[in-house]
């Protein structure tokens, strides 16, 4: 929502400064989102004075001024036919932009004559539709003045976020109510015209959907013209970002900037038999004011004629019917739509407006026909004509809630004491009736609904900063864990991901269906997405890993190292996972390593079983399985779990066609941790273990064996591991070799001795096992 400076003070009397009004806007929940002056740009400009004018030699359409600006005569070529000696007019000198031509001014050959500078026309400031001639300025304007100071232009525009339960506030008079509630100024009266009419109205009005509209009340124009609306006016909607069309559009656009209330004006000669509004046919075509087509189903109220439909109501109204610069009867709609059809209308369309904006929220129901007399007023006023007796069809749905307030609710709720006379002198300032404590809600208030409601208004008009900050009182003795086990295992898996050198990413939850298709497609889709790149709930966690590295390699990273933790949402529900991306380079180039060096999916297994051990899974019994699917390479992948149905982590490689499907480089590794598949400890007790070094020095012992193909290193080290649990505490593979006998692996074993060393009968008691373990898995000892 933006307004400018003067417009609000149409509203409220007050002489506080800028920064005070967005500093007191934000205080009250109206946060301010920015604050522009558009006269900054204009400031260089200065009324100047043409001292001579004389004929161009080489062009007769060009004259050669000599412009007196304050600073001494300045020779400017000018083609305005207004041009002429002794005028005032606005001067910008080289070096000045100009906005609206959208260039810098500078010294210039026009035909051979030097030029520096240009005289100029409203257009070219953008205070003005004008562009026959240049601006001319009262003989009295001051000669050398900036003309943003000279023509008061110097009108800050205050961009406010208005939430979505604040409709009151979809209007600059309901911003200025909340201002003077506050403390800020007076609101001025804004009291509705009485206007009679001078005919009959011809035009008949029927509510054949009065669910979806329950009221429409209009007047009819006859005699009007509809030229271009007042400078004062195109300035302020020009200020705010809306394109002025003519004064019957502009009118009823600042009326819904001004008031919060929308209208709309059709073209009499255009409409063909009565108003109707009614419920769309299936497969209706509503042709927009914004010239596009849009299909229309039974659950949408739109306003027709014989001839059909012309108007989505309270969205857009129509290209069939809408006014022109030759319109000179015309039928100002002034309607209540029931909010959640508009919304519902508006979601399937995609069709966005002002209006949907406001009556989506829910505008005044009661501020139909004062509404209605405003802007008849206006329209008399500026674009001439007669009105006729005003036209009523159906009631709007005014709704007196009388809430019973308890003004002890303040301290009690809201933690502010505040006296019952201040509660009262607020609530009525906001528009509030307050009798007792029987507080009756103002019709445009739709959000109040009970006593809470009352203390979030009392409060935020007395100040955040006034409730007292206040210890929560807390138990005697050593508080209790709050943190559940997953969310620790998920804080140590965090730590651990950081300090192994991995960067923490936080993506969407939502994704394009493109996105999500590699992945089996998204089973769950939005009802009513941000955007249709926003649509699907994500299956996997690596579109959004995949789319923040490619933002980093395209700004010129090299090493990439990913990670994210949080949800993907499948058909069966919510799964916590745990996802990691490497991309780019492992190591770079260097005079001893030569080539830079790639990731590989034996990285992405490190990471994945560091993480695993960071979030309690018990790393030590997990098996590797070949394969991890369809999104991963087929020989380059793997998956960790303790059993063929218990997976707890898919690493390796991505599979090439899914890694140009999320645009990457080729050859990137991830792994996917699956959070909810690791079992919870045996023991609920969360204290440490007490250390217990080994009295006695650990003995290592080296074996190496010839295995047949089908037999993977895991497997022969989980056997030789599972030979003897008593005194076996560590086993690593560190040697692969091929030979004329086959494969070799060498794998180390740690033993640990107890209560005393081991004896040569012992050690080879245990060598044994181990080579007996092996052997039945196939594997021979290597001579």
């Amino acid at each position: 929502m933006k307004f400018t400076l003067s417009w609000l003070k149409d509203h409220l009397e007050t002489d506080a400064s800028v920064e005070e009004i967005a500093d007191k806007l934000t205080a009250i929940g109206l946060e301010i989102e920015g604050i522009e002056n558009p006269a900054e740009a204009l400031k260089p400009f200065k009324v100047a004075k043409v001292i001579s004018a004389a004929q161009h030699p080489d062009a007769d359409k060009l004259r050669v001024l000599s412009v007196d600006a304050g600073d001494g005569p300045m020779q400017v070529v000018c083609g305005a036919p207004n041009a002429r000696e002794g005028m005032l007019g606005v001067f910008g000198g080289p070096g000045t932009y100009v906005p609206g031509a959208d260039f810098t001014l500078g010294e210039a050959k026009i035909r051979g004559v030097e030029s520096f500078g240009m005289m100029c026309s409203a257009r070219e400031l953008q205070v003005g539709e004008g562009h026959d001639g240049i601006i001319e300025l009262p003989e009295d304007a001051p000669v050398g003045t900036s003309y943003a100071d000279y023509a008061n232009l110097d009108d800050p525009v205050f961009d406010v976020f208005v939430t979505p339960n604040r409709q009151d506030c979809m209007g600059v008079r309901g911003i200025a109510r909340d201002l003077a509630a506050a403390g800020l100024g007076t609101l001025k009266p804004d009291e509705a015209p009485v206007i009679e009419g001078t005919f009959e109205p011809t035009l008949g009005v029927h509510l054949d959907d009065e669910e979806g509209c329950p009221a429409l009340f209009g007047r009819q124009f006859r005699g009007l013209k509809n030229p271009a609306s007042p400078d004062w006016m195109q300035r302020r909607l020009k200020a705010i970002g809306q394109r002025p069309i003519s004064a019957l559009v502009d009118i009823t656009n600042y009326a819904m900037f001004d008031l919060g209330r929308p209208s709309h004006a059709y073209d009499m000669a255009k409409l063909k038999g009565d108003l109707i509004v009614r419920r769309a046919a299936n497969g209706e075509i509503f042709h927009a004011l914004n010239e596009k087509e849009y299909p229309l189903d039974g659950t949408m109220t739109v306003i027709a004629d014989d001839e059909g439909v012309h108007d989505l109501g309270g969205i857009m109204g129509g290209l069939r019917t809408g006014v022109s610069d030759d319109t000179t009867e015309a039928f100002l709609e002034i309607a209540y739509f029931e909010p959640d059809r508009i919304a519902r209308t508006g979601q399937k369309t995609t069709l966005t407006s002002d209006a949907r904006s406001r009556f989506e929220r829910g505008v005044d129901p009661a501020f139909l026909e004062d509404g209605e007399a405003i802007i008849t007023k206006m329209i008399l006023d500026i674009c001439g004509g007669e009105v006729s007796t005003p036209i009523r069809a159906g009631e709007p749905p005014v709704d007196n809630r009388v809430i019973t307030y308890d003004y002890g609710r303040a301290a009690s709720l809201g933690g502010v004491e505040v006296e019952e006379a201040r509660q009262a002198a607020i609530l009525e300032s906001l528009g509030f009736t307050v009798d007792g404590n029987k507080v009756t809600v103002p019709s445009w208030r739709r959000d109040v609904e009970g006593s809470a409601d009352l203390v979030e208004e009392v409060v935020r008009i007395v100040g955040m900063d006034e409730i007292p900050s206040t210890a929560l009182p807390r138990e005697e003795g050593v508080a209790h864990p709050v943190a559940t086990r997953a969310q620790v295992a998920e804080r140590k898996l965090r730590r651990a991901a950081a300090a192994r050198g991995l960067h923490e990413a936080v993506t969407w939850s939502f994704i394009s269906e493109d996105q999500a298709k590699p992945f089996g497609g998204g089973a769950h889709m939005l009802a009513n997405p941000i955007s249709e790149d926003m649509k699907v709930m994500r299956p996997s966690l690596l579109p959004g890993l995949a789319a923040a590295a490619r933002r980093n390699l395209d700004r010129g990273a090299s090493s990439i190292r990913l990670f994210e933790v949080g949800r993907r949402y499948l058909a069966e529900g919510e799964k916590r996972t745990a996802t990691l991306l490497l991309v780019g380079e492992k190591r770079p180039r260097g005079w001893m390593r030569g080539k830079a060096e790639a990731f590989t999916a034996y990285d992405a297994k490190d990471e994945a079983i560091a993480l695993l051990d960071a979030a309690g899974a018990p790393t030590a019994n997990l098996t590797l399985f070949a394969g991890a699917g369809d999104d991963w390479h087929p020989g380059r992948s793997a998956a960790l779990g303790l059993g063929p149905k218990k997976i707890l982590a898919r690493f390796g490689e991505l599979h090439p066609a899914l890694a140009v499907e999320l645009d990457l480089p080729s050859q990137p590794v991830a792994a996917e941790l699956y959070l909810d598949a690791i079992p919870e400890p045996r023991s609920n007790d969360r204290a440490r273990v007490a250390y217990s070094p080994p009295a006695l020095m650990a003995v290592k012992r080296d074996f190496a064996f010839i295995v047949p193909d089908e037999l993977s290193a895991n497997q022969l080290e989980r056997a030789v591991a599972g030979a003897d649990k008593k005194h076996i505490v560590d086993t690593h593979i560190f040697d692969r070799f091929e030979g004329k006998d086959g494969l070799s692996l060498a794998i180390e074993v740690t033993l640990q001795p107890g209560e005393k060393s081991f004896t040569e009968e012992e050690l080879g008691a245990i060598s044994q096992k181990i080579m007996a373990a092996a052997e039945a898995k196939g594997a021979s000892l290597r001579a």
